[in-house]
């Protein structure tokens, strides 16, 4: 297991708190130990409560899925609230825009290499997705990461991770209003754009 090199602001602050491999934990999940009714996902080794959904952001998502479905491009997919395993953490995030389709991930869910966008949508989880969350995606390579900010109702866009800052962190930040659109990316190439107002309350 990789030890995370500063203190996670939203978990892991009781020293008591067990930790798990990403194997182990997918363990628990085949085997039953761990079924759909627990609401957990895997960061930096330990296992987190997710954050609880109110309507605000599960409305968000319903909007969102709509438009981002219309602009993923071919040999692309979205999924929606799906894990994706990383090195020490398995997260689900919102949206993750991934290589290949549905078929490519029936024994086995995307890695670093398959992503080329991961989205959050944030509101009482602001300070895990902007802190916690890049530190875990810039580790892990991953090229884009957005933040749907329903708090300050802007979409935070970061980029060019840098995985051997201590600790790791993305070069670029971009904060996008409502009046702006946001630039689709994927493998370093802008593929289209989404207005920003589309994916905000």
């Amino acid at each position: 297991m990789s030890s995370a090199t500063v203190q996670p602001a939203t978990y892991g602050h009781d020293a008591s708190f067990p930790r798990f491999s990403v194997a182990r934990y997918q363990k628990m999940i085949e085997t039953g130990v761990l079924d759909v009714n627990d609401r957990v996902e895997l960061l930096e080794n330990y296992m987190v409560l997710k954050m609880a959904r109110n309507p605000l952001h599960d409305s968000t998502i319903q909007r969102s899925q709509r438009v981002l479905f219309q602009i993923v491009p071919n040999g692309w997919d979205v999924r929606i609230q799906s894990a994706v395993a990383l090195a020490d953490s398995q997260p689900e995030p919102d949206f993750a825009f991934v290589r290949g389709t549905g078929a490519d991930y029936e024994t086995r869910h995307p890695g670093p290499v398959d992503v080329g966008l991961l989205i959050e949508v944030a509101d009482s989880s602001l300070l895990r997705d902007r802190q916690d969350k890049t530190r875990i995606y810039a580790r892990a390579g991953i090229p884009v990461y957005w933040v749907v900010n329903l708090v300050d109702r802007k979409v935070e866009v970061f980029s060019d991770p840098d995985q051997a800052a201590n600790p790791p962190a993305y070069r670029s930040r971009q904060a996008y209003g409502p009046g702006d659109q946001v630039p689709l990316v994927l493998d370093g190439a802008a593929v289209g754009s989404v207005p920003a107002a589309d994916l905000l309350p």
